[in-house]
């Protein structure tokens, strides 16, 4: 609830809600500490950023023996040089490890609150509905940077200390100087985290839906793999390029001699696509459906 401020006047002694901004703001920093201090989510990040040390550990542990340079393109990579340690993991972790973690925290975000019991409570006060639902998606959207954040830093540390950061060979064999590599590996990262948007919406539109946390969760993480089981059959590739996963792994495109923007470009739009409308979805129902707990 915001603070409230008192009237000088005829109406002195009347509470007076603070401006919309303020309570925004409000809002939005308790959501957030809420999210981001809630032990689940503390672990399932803790969880994520142990993916980078173990891959750098057996990486490092393997690299003189006969198993070094099997597995993915990009493992054999990172231990010629520590920045390609954070595009490894991102792509191991990218097809299953965050979107789970996604629909965690998006799915529990309104129908957390529903299971609960506090989400009347919250209308109460009174919050506008479409403030909370945004409120609710800002914070699964910064749940989501900090899921990839997490990937990405503690693979770039480890990945450093591990195999030091050398210049960076490019899928065409040209190499680009660190300070570049640098940059190219930091889109891909913005990257990685603005495809995962559509997932958000997703699984904000289910929570929505129940006021069983855990069917929303499910939900999101079954319409990921649903999407990556439709982009494997050749049969669909009408619908491939709307799919929501379908262009999760051009972030490739920053490790080519020229970035293919347009390439980048489409799988945003996609993204945005995804966003619109379970968005839209996500706020027609919440605003108009009736709220028992």
């Amino acid at each position: 609830m915001s603070r409230a401020e008192v009237l000088d006047g005829p109406g002195a002694g009347l509470p007076v809600a603070a401006p919309a901004p303020v309570a925004f703001a409000r809002l939005l920093r308790s959501e957030l500490r809420l999210v981001l201090g809630r032990r689940r989510n503390l672990v399932l990040l803790a969880g994520l950023a142990l993916v980078p040390v173990v891959i750098g550990t057996v990486l490092l542990v393997t690299r003189d023996s006969a198993l070094s340079g099997q597995g993915p393109a990009f493992l054999a990579q990172v231990t010629g040089n520590g920045l390609f340690l954070v595009v490894a993991a991102l792509f191991l972790c990218l097809p299953f490890l965050l979107p789970l973690c996604i629909g965690i925290a998006s799915g529990d975000a309104v129908a957390g609150e529903a299971s609960a019991g506090t989400l009347r409570y919250l209308l109460v006060v009174p919050v506008p509905r479409t403030r909370l639902l945004l409120v609710k998606a800002l914070a699964a959207l910064t749940f989501a940077a900090a899921a990839v954040l997490a990937v990405a830093v503690t693979g770039l540390l480890v990945g450093a200390a591990f195999f030091g950061v050398q210049d960076v060979v490019l899928l065409s064999g040209s190499t680009v100087p660190v300070g570049e590599g640098v940059v190219r590996v930091a889109g891909i990262v913005a990257y990685v985290g603005l495809s995962l948007t559509g997932l958000v919406a997703v699984g904000l539109f289910f929570s929505t839906l129940t006021e069983v946390p855990v069917g929303a969760m499910a939900a999101t993480v079954v319409v990921a793999v649903v999407s990556t089981v439709l982009d494997s059959l050749p049969q669909l590739s009408a619908i491939h390029p709307g799919l929501l996963t379908h262009h999760w792994f051009d972030f490739a495109e920053f490790l080519r001699v020229q970035v293919d923007w347009g390439v980048v470009g489409s799988g945003l739009a996609v993204q945005a696509a995804w966003v619109a409308v379970f968005g839209s979805l996500a706020w027609a129902r919440f605003t108009t459906a009736d709220v028992t707990s």
